[in-house]
């Protein structure tokens, strides 16, 4: 039985989708005015766990994330600049995408723009006047927070305590109460659309509405986003649309923890602020950031430090070197009850873990276990070939939810095959110095070999 955290209920829920075998999954898109933080990463790295762990379990999969490319900052940034919205906009959408390439992401079935949905937008503003939810003022559209009575279930905010003078959303126009929030824009930056609720751009809000609702209907299963975008971003979310249909916006709301970078919270002031190029810059792995971003549990906070940096790409080193290590196995030995006891103990525990609100700690257990328990036949010469390939299938099956192993077999030249069968030759001949140095040469090209029951092993560094 599948369980997740429901930010909306505040405890565990079985999971059961609107429709059988199909899921629904959201997810709050980049407002693409600079290139993506690790922060942001860290929610994209769950909501792909969660996208492929869904899979695994044999759901269809349908998700949509939205792309910001219009808001204050995207309007500044392109005027600065002195190029068009598009052209900005372009640029680190194309950059986004490539980040989410080297992280292994997958991508979402729809990844709409919010400039290529203001019909839609247009269209759900109209309701939301003409049940008197909205209301116009100076040009602008807001929203009545006052008029929609369950605000606040999502994030437990109680209104009271907002008081005159306090922001809850960042925008310079003005309103009947503190508390509503934009759903229209006046036009003042030079960016605008003639509609025929008049000439403007839309708020922040109302975007994933009208593209969540156009792509998966008007109640839909999962809704994802980090901690920050509770309240107000989500809270808003669920008071227009609600308000526009009657009809509960979202089943299932899945929040993710904060990032921080040494124990403190990513800031450029600070000098911790970090882009997914900032930290590949420095030679470090992609698939490690990776793991390094799902190996702690998403409702949990993430200290990111160079210390668990280094660690993650050892593990993925070493993960990715028993993988490889599996295809040296070449002995016809009897299959090993054993062995497939482990690996079904490693497919339960994976199972188990992740059925458990993404659980990935219980889960990454069992592979490890598996792995300690492989290695030591592997050491003594008593695994067989068959045996090896089972646990290579299960290691593949799972990395449909991991996504760290590197599939690429690594080859080596025809000059590289006969330094090793050199080195061989001289070991046979106990010329142990000769053997040294051929092991030497190799290991300055990035080769390292392993003397084994079956025969020399070796693995790219």
């Amino acid at each position: 039985m599948m369980r997740f955290y429901n930010t909306l209920t505040k405890k565990k829920e079985e999971f059961r989708p609107i429709k059988e075998g199909v899921v629904g999954l959201y997810t709050c898109g980049p407002t693409v005015y600079d290139l993506a933080h690790i922060g942001n990463f860290r929610a994209y790295v769950f909501e792909d766990l969660l996208h492929r762990y869904l899979e695994y379990r044999r759901f269809k999969v349908i998700r949509v994330m939205n792309i910001t490319d219009v808001d204050d900052k995207t309007i500044r940034g392109s005027q600065k600049e002195g190029v068009s919205l598009r052209e900005f906009t372009d640029r680190y959408i194309s950059a986004f995408l490539e980040d989410m390439e080297k992280l292994r992401l997958k991508k979402p079935d729809y990844l709409p723009r919010a400039t290529e949905h203001i019909q839609e937008m247009v269209s759900l503003i109209k309701v939301l006047l003409q049940k008197g939810y909205a209301y116009r003022r100076d040009g602008s559209i807001y929203f009545s927070i006052s008029k929609f009575t369950s605000y606040g279930a999502l994030s437990g905010i109680d209104l009271s305590e907002i008081k005159p003078g306090v922001r809850v959303d960042v925008d310079e126009y003005e309103k009947e109460d503190v508390r509503d929030f934009a759903l229209w824009k006046e036009a003042k930056e030079g960016v605008y659309w003639d509609t025929e609720i008049g000439r403007g751009r839309p708020g922040w809000h109302i975007e994933c509405s009208a593209m969540s609702m156009k792509y998966l209907g008007e109640t839909f299963d999962i809704h994802t986003g980090g901690i920050d975008n509770i309240f107000p971003h989500h809270e808003n979310e669920i008071a227009q649309s609600e308000a526009a249909t009657g009809k509960k916006f979202v089943n299932y709301w899945l929040h993710c923890a904060h990032l921080l970078v040494n124990n403190e919270k990513m800031s450029k002031s600070k000098g911790n602020f970090y882009t997914l190029r900032d930290i590949l810059n420095k030679g470090y792995n992609p698939v490690a950031i990776r793991y390094l971003l799902l190996s702690t549990h998403y409702r949990d906070p993430l200290n990111f430090t160079e210390k668990s940096l280094i660690q993650a790409e050892n593990t993925i080193k070493n993960y990715n070197a028993f993988y490889q290590a599996l295809d040296f196995c070449k002995t016809d030995k009897t299959d090993n009850r054993s062995v497939k006891d482990e690996i079904e103990k490693a497919r339960e525990l994976f199972i188990k873990g992740l059925d458990d609100d993404l659980n990935i700690s219980l889960a990454l257990s069992g592979i490890f276990n598996l792995m300690r328990t492989v290695n030591i036949s592997i050491a003594d010469g008593s695994l067989g070939i068959k045996d090896a390939s089972e646990v290579k299938r299960f290691l593949e099956e799972v990395d449909g939810v991991m996504a760290v192993i590197d599939r690429e077999k690594a080859e080596l030249t025809e000059e590289e095959k006969g330094m090793i069968k050199e080195r061989e030759q001289a070991r046979k001949n106990r010329d142990f110095k000769r053997a040294d140095e051929i092991r030497e040469a190799l290991k300055n090209k990035g080769i390292v070999l392993e003397d084994t029951s079956y025969g020399t092993r070796w693995k790219k560094d």
